[in-house]
This record gives C-alpha cells, structure tokens and sequence, in this order.
C-alpha cells in the first residue's frame, strides 16, 4: 500500500468514512445547542457535557495509540469507534434531560477516542514519504470537513420541518455506513507489534521534543472550548423578530461556514506546511482563534458579524488541526505513532475539557465576556510558547 502515489486506495476510503461519520456526528453538533434550549438546560451544563466527552475521547485516544503499536494493528480499532460513535450520536433521539446527552455524548466520543490515534497512524502508514504527511492529513481534514458541511446544512434546511428525535435518528444512516466503508475498502498494513513495550515504557520512549511540543497544543487547548458553545452563543446574540426556528436555522448556517472554510483551507495549508514552518502555520491557527474570541466579546447582533466570526474560527481550525498532526508526525518514531498521536489527542482532550468547563462556568455565573476573554488569553499564551521552541 506504501507507494510512491500519496493518494492511494487506502487514503480515499479513509477520507470516504470520515466525510460520512462526520455527516452523522456534526449534525448532532449543529443540534446539540437546540436539544439543550429545548430541555431547559443552562450553558454550564453543555460545557460539562462537551468538556467530559472530549477528555473520555483523549483517554481512550492514548489508551487505543498505545495498543495499536502494541498489537501491530490499526483496522479494528478504527472500525469498532466508527460503531460505537453513530450508535452514540443516534441515541441522541431519545434524550430528556441533560445528564442522558451527556451519557450518549461520551459512549459517541468514546468511540472516537478508540479510532483516531490508529487511523491516523495508518494514513502515515499508508503513504511512502515524510513529504506527503501535510497532503495527506489535509487531505483527510477536507473530506472529513465536507461531512461536517453537509451535515449541518441539512439540518438547518429541516430542523423546521422534521422533529429533533427524527433528525438524531437519521444520523443513523451515515455513521453506519461509515462503518462498512472501514470494514470493506480499507486494507490494514500490518506494523511490527511492541509487544516488549509496556504501556509507560512506549510514553517514556518518546522524544524530549516532542513533549515541548505537547506543552504548547495542552497551553492552547485550555483556551478551545467546543463548538458547539459558539452555535449557542450565535442563537443567543441574535436581536431580531424572527421565528426562533429561524434564529436556529441561521446559527446552524454559521456552523456551516465555518466547516466551508476549514474544508477550503485545509488542503492548502497542510500543502504550505510542507513548503515552510509547520509551526508558524500552527502560531497563526492559535493567535487567530484568540481574535475570533475577542471578536465575540463585543456581542455582535448582526448575523453577518456572527458569521464572519464563524469564518475565522474555521480558518483557525484549517492551520491547527492537520498543522499538529504533521508536526507530531515529524517527531514521532514510526513504532511509536500510535502512543504519541494518543497522547497528543490526551493532551488536547486536558485542555478542552478544562476550557469548556471553565468557559461554561464564566459564562453561567459571571459574563460571556469574561469568559471568552479566558480563552483567548490561553490561545495567545500556547502560540507565544510554540514560537519559543526550537525548530526540528
């Protein structure tokens, strides 16, 4: 499967499942804010909810690195979390209260923790050359984008017309067909298992710096609160006389551009991080998400402003995302990916679950502005510290 040909048979059918398993869990983010206004539930309670399931995914992400460099195998790790997240996502449709989204959330991010570390491990596997690593991942960020654009959209087409159970039903429909997809399409290439290696042992095997580097994704992380906090945001600012289920329709589009943006940018800047500095694409990601914060303290009403907002954070997330991957994939021995890319996903499951935590709690009981003006502080702080450390 490793050939001279980046995009082979291998990095399609991944990009195929990740564009439908994003189909499937982005609307349930689209819906998510909805489904919380719905039940009468406060933004503290949607920080918890998000902040947990990003850190049961980051725990599962190092647990399931670790064993696929173990195991020498990358396949049943990704196909069993492709399951395991539409079931999550599905079960959606029969939540009342806030503590059963929260229950079906983590079972959903659970499987994701289990896929990702190994999935991305067998996109490095799959290709021949360090110099494809930012293709490749922007590759897999795009398709896995233009899901989340799809997604969303439908759902603020029939959020007016079809009932939340309904739509959180139908999501269904592409998680599991991402499903097969892994199972039929996707050859595993079977790595030299570490068997010899203990699980502490593979993490103290890893590079000083690539936990220097760890130290700069955690500082930002504490700063990049869920999404699906900026959808309830949007609803919120809006001043208008409009149908609330307009009001929704128009923070799902938000949604929708944003993902638009990240789909756009991130082939491109994964291809610009291979020609100069993955980390000052990655510095730029983290500084422009402190100013899409900064933006939002202002409480624009406008849905233009909003959705500019929305804009930038996409961008910000086309230069991180695949930008971390592809400097972890630099550091990384190939017989330890699986460990280091699920202690990089811990790390940002740390930072996420703090920042959404703490950004839901500010927000509650204290300001919006203060809140957005914490993680903006954090998000400044980890670019200024990954510009500090030295190149490879």
């Amino acid at each position: 499967m490793s050939n001279n040909r980046w995009l082979n048979k291998n990095i399609f059918a991944m990009g195929i499942t990740s564009f439908l398993s994003d189909l499937s869990h982005e609307t349930a983010t689209a819906l998510l804010p909805t489904l919380i206004i719905a039940i009468g539930a406060p933004a503290s309670a949607l920080g918890i909810i998000e902040g947990c399931a990003n850190a049961s995914i980051s725990i599962m992400k190092l647990i399931s690195g670790w064993q696929s460099d173990y195991s020498g195998k990358r396949k049943p790790a990704i196909a069993i979390g492709y399951l395991l997240a539409a079931l999550g996502v599905g079960s959606f449709a029969l939540c009342s209260q806030w503590i059963h989204i929260f229950s079906a959330r983590v079972i959903a991010w659970l499987g994701k923790g289990l896929r990702e570390p190994s999935r991305d491990a067998l996109l490095v596997d799959s290709v021949s050359s360090p110099k494809y690593y930012g293709r490749v991942f922007g590759f897999h960020k795009t398709m896995d984008t233009l899901g989340g654009i799809c997604g969303p959209a439908l759902a603020a087409l029939f959020i007016p017309y079809i009932s939340l159970a309904s739509m959180f039903t139908l999501t269904l429909i592409p998680g599991i067909l991402a499903f097969l997809t892994i199972i039929i399409f996707v050859k595993e290439i079977p790595q030299v298992s570490q068997k010899k290696i203990i699980f502490f042992q593979s993490i103290k095997q890893l590079p000083k710096s690539f936990f220097l580097f760890l130290s700069a994704a955690l500082t930002f992380g504490m700063g990049n609160f869920a999404i699906s906090m900026l959808i309830l945001q949007a609803i919120k600012l809006q001043k208008t006389t409009s149908p609330q289920t307009t009001i929704i329709s128009l923070s799902i589009f938000c949604y929708v551009l944003y993902n638009i943006t990240y789909a756009i940018f991130s082939y491109p800047m994964g291809c610009l991080g291979d020609i100069i500095n993955k980390k000052i694409i990655v510095f730029w990601g983290y500084i422009t998400l402190a100013l899409t914060y900064l933006g939002f303290t202002l409480h624009p009403s406008s849905i233009t402003t909003i959705a500019s907002l929305f804009i930038l954070a996409g961008f910000s997330k086309a230069l991180v995302s695949g930008g971390e991957r592809a400097i972890a994939a630099e550091i990384l021995p190939i017989n330890l990916r699986g460990t280091g890319y699920g202690l990089l996903s811990l790390t940002q499951g740390i930072g996420d679950l703090a920042s959404s935590v703490a950004v839901g709690l500010l927000w509650t009981y204290f300001s919006t502005t203060i809140g957005f003006i914490y993680a903006a502080t954090w998000c400044i702080i980890g670019g200024v510290i990954l510009l500090a450390l030295r190149n490879k």
